[in-house]
């Protein structure tokens, strides 16, 4: 049964979409969230964002910085979090 895993994406962006999409070749559910502030415009980060986006990861976003990722309300997020079996923080 496929696991449900949120990443928090805040401090190290480049790194949580790394692992984000490293996390799909265990066939579980892979959410992004990124919280509070625009996806950095760094190569690294930049690459990983995009593999994400290429492999249809839902990334998810409180910050109106980001209109290309599905905005959610702190509220709304919390809300959405309580649906996972792992959140992982970044």
């Amino acid at each position: 049964m496929a696991r449900k895993i949120a990443i928090l994406v805040r401090d190290r962006q480049s790194e949580a979409f790394r692992i984000s999409a490293g996390l799909i070749v265990l066939d579980d559910v892979i959410d992004i969230f990124v919280l509070d502030r625009k996806v950095e415009a760094d190569p690294d980060t930049q690459r990983n964002y995009e593999l994400c986006r290429d492999m249809d990861l839902k990334l998810f976003t409180n910050s109106r910085e980001n209109p290309e990722l599905e905005f959610l309300a702190a509220d709304a997020m919390a809300d959405k979090l309580t649906e996972y079996d792992f959140i992982d923080p970044y």
